[in-house]
């Protein structure tokens, strides 16, 4: 709930309006684990939100760390549905990513989460925990953290488990909550929407009239191969696609990120870095090159080092923006990918 839900929720309580401020900065600031913690409430009002209201969406189910720094947090919903988020280290930052959904209805090659299906939307309180549990977590076993002030994740990344925009409105009213100025306050730049390619989600961000970054997976440069690739281009081509990302980039004056994984033989040729750069030449865009995580499912392989480099150093001759990245996490599947839907008592794939 944000603040202006919980001023309704006071006046309908009938306490005054001001308890609502104190609510939110115990929810907020203080990240209490239940309401019997905010004692500056009145005990009558305390009992009240306890018997309407879970403080905590999400409980901590289990933690897994790479050799690189990256935590894997395996996090049960209250239906038994098992969600993850993974913190990234940075030298003087924590990125998050959070998942949108549990499972996922997309069913792109090469990303685990979709391989069991959707199970179910997650809520804005799901999401928002995510970052709370996360921040909890940091503060609690993160000594060297804390000392230098990093209290909670800087930066939010929607690539998770699950399709944003297909969850769109409790994906961004969790976002506003992450946003706000007397809440956790991660600026806007610091969060970034990833989508598979839903059109009519680019289109509804570009009238938000907000800050946040948006990502969109492309993962091929000819719709023959994206759709082998990634189903939802059967639904939305690429020439409906890069023109809801013209129309996004004209209407917000914003860039986009372009996220490409890397198959070894399948989209990593120079032939194919020459029709991504007819596709995007003169566009202001940058584009993510990401080495393929292994998944299970999918019998592609990463490319070599040279093969990579010859992609990226393609793309910057053409003077498309573009970063190679180094996959992180994949020692406990938690790198691009590879988060997998479970359930309490039954793990849908390891």
């Amino acid at each position: 709930m944000d603040l202006a839900e919980w001023r309704a929720e006071c006046q309908a309580l009938g306490v005054p309006v001001y308890r609502a401020g104190q609510i939110w900065h115990g929810l907020q600031d203080r990240m209490i684990g239940s309401w019997d913690e905010l004692t500056i409430l009145p005990a009558a009002l305390r009992r009240a939100l306890a018997e309407k209201f879970d403080v905590a969406a999400l409980t901590v189910a289990e933690v897994r760390e790479a050799a690189d720094g990256v935590r894997k947090l395996l996090l049960a919903c209250r239906d038994g549905e098992l969600i993850e988020s993974v913190l990234i280290p940075a030298k003087d930052r924590w990125t998050l990513c959070v998942s949108s959904q549990a499972g996922c209805a997309f069913g792109c090659a090469f990303c685990a989460s979709g391989k069991a299906g959707l199970a179910r939307n997650l809520v804005a309180g799901e999401i928002v925990g995510q970052v709370v549990l996360a921040a909890k977590w940091l503060r609690e076993n993160g000594s060297a953290d804390v000392a230098a002030g990093l209290l909670r994740p800087q930066n939010i990344v929607v690539m998770g488990m699950g399709e944003p925009f297909a969850n769109y409105d409790e994906v961004l009213k969790a976002l506003h909550i992450l946003n706000a100025p007397d809440g956790l306050n991660i600026g806007a730049r610091h969060i970034t929407i990833s989508t598979c390619g839903v059109v009519q989600g680019i289109r509804r961000l570009a009238e938000e009239g907000v800050q946040f970054e948006l990502s969109v997976s492309l993962h091929a440069p000819s719709d023959a191969l994206r759709t082998r690739l990634m189903p939802v281009n059967q639904r939305w081509p690429l020439v409906r696609l890069l023109e809801a990302c013209r129309d996004y980039t004209e209407a917000t004056n914003r860039i986009i990120t372009f996220e490409y994984t890397l198959v070894r033989g399948v989209n990593d040729q120079p032939e194919h870095a020459q029709r991504l750069i007819e596709l995007l030449r003169g566009w202001k865009c940058r584009v993510n090159l990401i080495p393929l995580s292994p998944v299970a499912e999918f019998a592609g392989e990463a490319p070599d080092e040279r093969t990579c480099e010859a992609f990226c150093d393609a793309l910057e001759s053409a003077r498309i923006s573009t970063t190679l990245r180094r996959s992180r996490g994949g020692q406990t599947n938690a790198a691009c990918g590879q988060l997998r839907l479970r359930r309490r008592g039954k793990v849908i794939s390891q």
